[in-house]
């Protein structure tokens, strides 16, 4: 079983993070399950989202306690929360950020690392650019496509096209429903 661990901020789409790589893992006909812990329910609050992938069924339910990758939505968590909890030196971490490990002050944590199962991905600058809201979600999903190869990246394109295209029917039905108030 290979178990992801997101973390972020309330806002961030770090819930819907973990339910589009599972939905991404079920397009390659693999089990998965995606689960939130909430602290306080409220925009900017730290949020940690889980995402299982297996061969198998899923009967776990608990958090994700030693993952194999680490998704960071929100670098400013680096030093006020326990990200790294439970990683073993080989597994994944993926930051959204524009600095280097170093510049993060993670260069003497990440030596026992292997270096190719680091990345860190301009994220949150790449959706203002193209949806020009600060939601890092998606493109840090096709990073850990790129980075770790557990899921390949036309099964997230995928996975965000079934999540845009509910949203944009929702949008149209409310918008054309003759029951919805304007």
């Amino acid at each position: 079983m290979f178990q992801v661990r997101i973390h972020g901020r309330g806002g961030q789409g770090v819930v819907t993070a973990a339910e589009m790589l599972s939905v991404a893992a079920f397009r390659e006909g693999r089990y998965a399950q995606a689960f939130p812990s909430f602290g306080s329910e409220r925009t900017g609050a730290p949020v940690v989202a889980y995402c299982r992938i297996d061969e198998r069924e899923i009967r776990l339910r608990e958090p994700v306690m030693q993952p194999d990758a680490l998704i960071i939505q929100d670098p400013t968590l680096l030093h006020q929360v326990d990200v790294f909890g439970g990683l073993a030196p080989e597994g994944y971490i993926l930051i959204n950020t524009t600095r280097s490990f170093d510049a993060l002050g993670l260069g003497d944590f990440v030596r026992g690392f292997r270096a190719e199962r680091l990345c860190t991905v301009p994220a949150t600058d790449l959706a203002m650019r193209h949806i020009g809201r600060p939601v890092p979600n998606a493109a840090l999903l096709g990073g850990f496509a790129a980075l770790s190869g557990r899921i390949s990246l036309e099964s997230v394109q995928a996975a965000i096209g079934d999540k845009v295209y509910a949203a944009e029917s929702v949008l149209a039905w409310l918008t054309t429903s003759p029951t919805t108030t304007k």
